[in-house]
């Protein structure tokens, strides 16, 4: 591969994982209830499901995962209805995801299931895997090793993808400290959870 090649590649993807998504809405969210340093476990779960979709579009996998629309249709309603619950918890100020009402009060989320959050929102859109399907094979030549490149061009969506949803992350934290100052928790979890609900409703009906 080229530095052609990446000059090309990096600019593009650069501002399609720039543009408001399902996981930067999510990367958002958590930053502001959960706050950056633990939004980076949602993150881990989400370049997992990221890596493993690109990898699957690159070696050609996707087009026949996509020929199970059945399989898709589950992990779209489970994690849909999931993350809406989520939400409309956040809604009510109720549970873990929630913000409670002194800032740096209450049991925060788990890691793990920040994780998963991110790894299923990540695996469980087809959209995301028909757009690596589309995206990658443009910048794959036919006459090199396929592994190779493969291996760059992952690495290089993982890292601006990491770079996205920590702008995102950031920009969640910030809102939380500019409404938490004026004790507009109440209004934040609203928010948040508002957010949440619209991220889980694109993921089922997507």
């Amino acid at each position: 591969m080229t530095w052609t090649t990446l000059s090309i590649f990096i600019p593009t993807f650069l501002f399609v994982s720039l543009t408001p998504g399902m996981c930067m809405t999510l990367a958002m969210v958590l930053g502001m209830t959960q706050g950056v340093k633990r939004t980076l476990w949602m993150m881990v779960g989400e370049l997992i499901g990221v890596g493993l979709v690109a990898a699957a579009a690159g070696a050609g996998v996707a087009a026949l995962m996509l020929r199970q629309p059945e399989l898709f249709t589950a992990f779209k309603w489970v994690g849909g209805a999931y993350l809406m619950y989520l939400g409309i918890m956040m809604w009510r100020s109720r549970g873990r995801m929630a913000i409670p009402s002194e800032l740096n009060a209450g049991p925060a989320a788990g890691r793990l299931q920040l994780a998963i959050q991110g790894f299923v929102t990540a695996v469980a859109n087809p959209k995301g895997w028909a757009f690596f399907m589309v995206l990658l094979p443009p910048f794959l030549d036919s006459n090199r090793p396929l592994g190779s490149q493969l291996l760059l061009l992952i690495a290089v969506i993982l890292l601006i993808e990491f770079a996205s949803m920590l702008v995102y992350a950031t920009g969640g934290k910030t809102l939380r400290k500019t409404l938490g100052k004026s004790g507009n928790v109440r209004l934040l979890n609203r928010i948040a959870g508002s957010l949440m609900i619209g991220v889980g409703l694109w993921l089922a009906l997507g």
